[in-house]
């Protein structure tokens, strides 16, 4: 499959994303959990034309929700990481998509379009940002680096935050972009030494995840177990050489 073909479908979704009407037409599925016309149609749009590159691969979406896959190959796609700054025009959105095989993540692209910027890896061949070989950071220790959060679980604010003080205290800084996927993008390319979330959905940070790993970093649960990505649950994702100081944090 020629991954150029994938992510330029991918690149397609941009007139949709940067659609103001259509993402001022919003649902609440949660608290704070939105759902506009645009997640619907970049998924709509993708899950059509990936069928007709590969019609022998299943699919699984943020908006068909979590189920059991036991297909040997899925997509695993987030049509909008990001979807509540979508919805304020805070223009950090993602598309994240990504190839499962045999349990495992083969192929992660992530598409920032506000900044056009394309994050792509595929397993044991790099990650690449624009086409450019990129890296984690070299940062040795929490101390030399900045690092992401997510605050996923409103009913664990208190323990989440709790959690950050500790990292902020330790750490260069804290930041939080809003997205998962973007977090693990900017974990991969070093401008972040990690990022850790309480939850994450598969569609969060299958693409991510593959990304960190192909750049030279690590992804895990808070256990420092592999992650399934046929499951949500803790994420860390680090530059590899501060993955046990963070861990130890959390």
């Amino acid at each position: 499959m020629e991954i150029q073909r994938i992510i330029s479908l991918v690149k397609e979704t941009k007139e949709i994303i940067t659609n103001r009407e259509m993402a001022s037409r919003v649902k609440e599925k949660g608290v704070a959990d939105y759902v506009t016309q645009v997640d619907v149609a970049v998924q709509d749009f993708l899950k059509k034309e990936l069928y007709i590159l590969a019609p022998d691969i299943r699919f699984l979406g943020e908006e068909t929700g979590l189920q059991q896959m036991t297909a040997d190959s899925y997509w695993i796609l987030d049509p909008v990481d990001g979807t509540t700054n979508l919805v304020h025009d805070y223009q950090h959105s993602v598309v994240s998509l990504a190839l499962c095989r045999q349990k495992e993540i083969v192929l992660g692209i992530i598409y920032d379009p506000f900044h056009e910027e394309l994050f792509y890896a595929l397993k044991g061949e790099g990650c690449f940002l624009n086409g450019k070989p990129i890296h984690v950071s070299s940062a040795l220790n929490l101390s030399e680096t900045i690092i992401g959060v997510g605050t996923a679980r409103r009913e664990l604010a208190k323990e989440n935050f709790a959690r950050f003080l500790t990292v902020y205290e330790n750490a260069q800084d804290i930041r939080r972009l809003g997205s998962a996927a973007l977090e693990l993008a900017y974990t991969a390319c070093g401008r972040q030494g990690g990022y850790f979330e309480v939850y994450l959905n598969p569609w969060d940070y299958a693409a991510g995840m593959l990304l960190v790993q192909e750049a030279g970093g690590k992804v895990t649960d808070w256990d420092g177990r592999q992650l399934d990505p046929s499951k949500g649950g803790q994420v860390a994702g680090t530059n590899g050489h501060l993955h046990e100081e963070l861990l130890k944090l959390l």
